[in-house]
């Protein structure tokens, strides 16, 4: 039997599914915005001295297992809401999911053990670090360029993805530098200025190139952007984003000479104006690929677990979710503030 494209939504098998997906939704846009700038940390380290390194990770520590929280969320309620699409999109991404996963981990022991490690071995731990955000941001942006144009195997396919994979590390230690910018003082606060230039504008070639290549990937979604009336309608999605770019790249221009005169009145905008864009980013996409898990092939209905399954899981999350935002809210609330050196 065929699922219709919009079944009834006053029917737990119509309005279930939809729940799941804005559920799934939110919890990965969570965990790009919030895991996004720890990994744009980690990436960033390679440029920082000794000293500024440990204040870095410093700036994440409270934080980051909370953050990881919002990819088991998403990632779990697509293997249980939609296991159809789950296992089609995971087989066909199963390297750089291997790969994110390598770099997760390689994040999680380096970042206990360089603490606790001699002099000599710290650098070790530091670049194993660095190298576990690259692989974990990169295999990421290279599973986004993947899900744009539906799966597709070719050359330019993958030169795309991986093209997103860059372009999403540069997003991330754009993050990264303006989450620097709030919980830093001193010198590295200055430098945390300049590098969150040099990533604006490859973060803005990501987004305008998944803009540009995204109507091409399929007729229905060049049908929803370009017919009329909803150009004019999704018009000030760009026209926002640009302008947040733009905001960005004048306030961290005048960011060090503001610092230098101790004045810190601007340094939250960066960071909120980021998020701002990832979150424009995220609606335009969303927008695109609904109602489909992969372009033209699954819609949600389609992918979707049995309503009575769903009812009994709908109800587990109903009980976690409010716990996980609970905790999140908690934990930004009591390290909010500038960071302190870590102690263990």
């Amino acid at each position: 039997m065929i699922t219709p494209l919009h079944p009834d939504l006053s029917q737990p098998a119509g309005w279930l599914p939809l729940a799941f997906l804005i559920v799934m939704g939110l919890a990965m846009l969570a965990y790009v915005i919030l895991d996004g700038y720890d990994l744009g940390v980690g990436i960033l380290m390679r440029h920082a001295e000794d000293s500024e390194k440990d204040m870095m990770i410093a700036s994440i520590g409270p934080f980051w297992d909370a953050n990881e929280t919002w990819l088991v969320l998403g990632v779990g309620i697509l293997l249980v809401a939609f296991p159809t699409a789950h296992g089609q999109i995971l087989g066909a991404l199963y390297l750089p999911v291997a790969i994110m996963l390598l770099g997760l981990i390689l994040r999680g022991v380096a970042f206990d053990f360089r603490v606790k490690a001699h002099a000599q071995n710290k650098p070790a731990w530091n670049f194993a670090f660095h190298l576990g955000s690259i692989l974990a941001a990169f295999s990421q942006g290279f599973m986004l360029g993947m899900l744009v144009i539906g799966f597709q195997s070719s050359f330019w396919s993958y030169a795309f993805a991986s093209l997103i994979g860059l372009c999403l590390m540069a997003a991330y230690c754009l993050l990264g530098a303006t989450w620097l910018l709030m919980k830093s003082e001193g010198q590295l606060q200055i430098k945390a200025a300049s590098w969150a230039r040099r990533s604006l504008w490859l973060a803005g070639i990501g987004i305008a190139t998944i803009s540009i290549v995204t109507p091409f990937a399929s007729p229905s979604i060049a049908a929803k952007w370009f017919s009329f009336p909803n150009f004019i309608l999704l018009f000030p999605i760009p026209l926002i984003t640009a302008i947040l770019f733009w905001w960005i790249d004048r306030i961290l221009k005048r960011l060090p000479t503001q610092l230098a005169q101790g004045n810190h009145r601007w340094i939250w905008t960066p960071f909120a104006s980021t998020v701002g864009i990832f979150f424009l980013a995220f609606h335009g996409l969303a927008y695109s690929l609904f109602p489909y898990l992969i372009i033209d092939k699954i819609t949600i209905w389609q992918a979707a677990s049995a309503p009575e399954s769903l009812m009994i899981i709908f109800v587990g999350a109903c009980i976690v979710l409010p716990v996980i935002i609970g905790y999140t809210v908690m934990a930004y609330r009591i390290f909010w503030g500038k960071a302190s050196l870590l102690e263990y």
